[in-house]
C-alpha cells in the first residue's frame, strides 16, 4: 500500500475509533473538504460512510467516474446519482448513523431519513472529523509549505517588478498578484484577494476596489495560494512614498504585538492567551478598539478552520496544529495596519511558513 493510501486509512481508522467510542455503527461523510480528507477524492459531489469496523463505501456520479478511480485507490465507488442516500440504502438494519450536524440542511436531513432502511437510527454528531484535522501530517505539512512559498513568492515578484505603486488600482494590484501565484502553481486564489488602500485599509475585509493607489497611502494586502488542495494565507502592509507619524505609529504597534503574539504560540499554550500576548500590546499603546477581530486561525484544506486564536477561544495549542497570528489597528477615516503570518506548532518554537519580510517597507 502507497504512502498515499495509508495516509486516508489512518485517519479513518481514527474516526472509527471514535465511533465505537460513541456507540455509533457507521459515519456518512458529505462535505466534500471531509470527503477528500478521508478518501483523497476531490471531486465538488460525493459521499463516504465510514463504519467502526473501519470499512467504507464510497459513492459520486458519472462525471467522475475516471476521477474517483485515479484519487481513490482503496475503496471501490458506486456511481450513482445521489451518493448519501445510495450509501445509506447498503446501511443494516438497526445500525446507528452518525451525520454532521453542522453542514446538514433540514432538506438534507429529511430525504437521508427517507433513504434509510426501517430500524436505521441517524445520529446527529458535530465536529468529530474537525477534530482529527487539527493536527497536520507530514503530507499535510509538506503542502501548506509550498503553498506557503507560492504566495512569498508571488509577492516578492510584485514588490520587485515595482508593481505596488501610486497611480494603480486596488484591483490591478490584486489581479496582478493571483496572476504571479498561478504562474506559480497555484490553482487559484485561497479566497478573494484583499488589497485594502488609504482610508480603505481600515475596513478589516475591504476586498480590492477601484479606488487608485496614491502617495502616502497605507496598502495592506492579505492573499493566499490554493495548491493541491492547501491553502495559505499571509498578510503585509506597505507604505506608498512617504510615512505619516501616523502610519509609523500603527505599524511599530501591531508588528510588535504580532511578534509578541508569535513567541507565545508554543505547544501546551492556551489559545486565549496568545490571543492576549497580542492584544495586550495594542491595548498598550491606547489603539484597544481599533483590533475588531480575532487573532488567528488554523489552516488547512479550508483557509479557516480550527484551531482559533480569540478572547472567547477554548483549548491549548499542539504539535502539528497550524495557527495564523494576524493582529491588526483599524482606525476609521484614517487608515489601518494588519501583519499576518502563518505557524507551524512544533516542540519548540513556532515554525514561520510565511517568510516575506514584515520590516516597514516604503515603496
Amino acid at each position: 500500500m502507497s504512502f498515499a493510501d495509508s495516509r486516508f486509512l489512518t485517519r479513518r481508522r481514527t474516526l472509527s475509533a471514535q465511533l465505537a467510542g460513541k456507540r455509533i455503527d457507521s459515519f456518512l461523510v458529505t462535505h466534500p473538504t471531509n470527503v477528500r480528507y478521508l478518501s483523497g477524492f476531490s471531486g465538488s459531489a460525493g459521499a463516504l460512510l465510514v463504519n467502526k469496523d473501519l470499512s467504507a463505501s464510497i459513492a459520486t456520479d458519472g462525471r467522475y467516474t475516471t476521477q474517483i478511480a485515479d484519487e481513490v485507490k482503496d475503496i471501490e465507488a458506486m456511481i450513482v446519482g445521489n451518493g448519501a442516500e445510495a450509501l445509506l440504502a447498503t446501511v443494516p438494519e438497526g445500525w446507528r448513523v452518525g451525520f454532521d450536524a453542522a453542514r446538514t440542511t433540514v432538506a438534507e436531513l429529511e430525504a437521508m431519513k427517507k433513504a434509510c432502511p426501517d430500524g436505521v437510527t441517524l445520529v446527529p454528531v458535530d465536529g468529530a472529523i474537525e477534530e482529527i484535522r487539527l493536527r497536520k501530517d507530514r503530507y499535510e505539512l509538506a503542502r501548506l509549505e509550498e503553498a506557503a512559498q507560492i504566495g512569498t513568492d508571488a509577492l516578492t515578484g510584485l514588490i520587485e517588478a515595482g508593481e505596488l505603486r501610486a497611480g494603480r488600482t486596488e484591483c490591478d494590484v490584486a489581479a496582478d498578484l493571483e496572476y504571479r501565484m498561478r504562474l506559480l502553481g497555484a490553482e487559484h486564489p485561497s479566497f478573494d484577494t484583499i488589497v485594502a488602500s488609504g482610508p480603505n485599509s481600515a475596513l478589516p475585509h475591504h476586498g480590492a476596489g477601484e479606488r487608485v493607489i496614491e502617495d502616502g497611502d497605507i496598502v495592506t494586502i492579505d492573499f493566499g495560494a490554493h495548491y493541491r488542495g492547501f491553502n495559505s494565507d499571509m498578510t503585509r502592509t506597505f507604505i506608498i512614498g512617504h510615512v505619516s507619524d501616523f502610519a509609523r505609529e500603527i505599524y511599530g504597534t501591531v508588528l510588535e504585538a504580532q511578534e509578541a503574539g508569535v513567541r507565545a504560540a508554543t505547544a501546551g499554550r492556551a489559545l486565549v492567551e496568545v490571543d492576549k500576548a497580542c492584544r495586550d500590546i495594542i491595548e498598550q499603546a491606547g489603539y484597544g478598539e481599533y483590533f475588531v477581530h480575532s487573532t488567528g486561525h488554523g489552516i488547512g484544506l479550508d483557509v479557516h478552520e480550527g484551531p482559533a486564536a480569540s478572547t472567547r477561544a477554548k483549548g491549548s495549542l499542539e504539535e502539528n496544529m497550524t495557527l495564523t497570528i494576524e493582529p491588526g489597528i483599524y482606525v476609521p477615516g484614517r487608515g489601518g495596519v494588519r501583519i499576518e503570518d502563518t505557524l507551524v506548532i512544533t516542540s519548540g518554537a513556532p515554525r514561520v511558513i510565511t517568510t516575506f519580510s514584515k520590516e516597514l517597507t516604503v515603496l
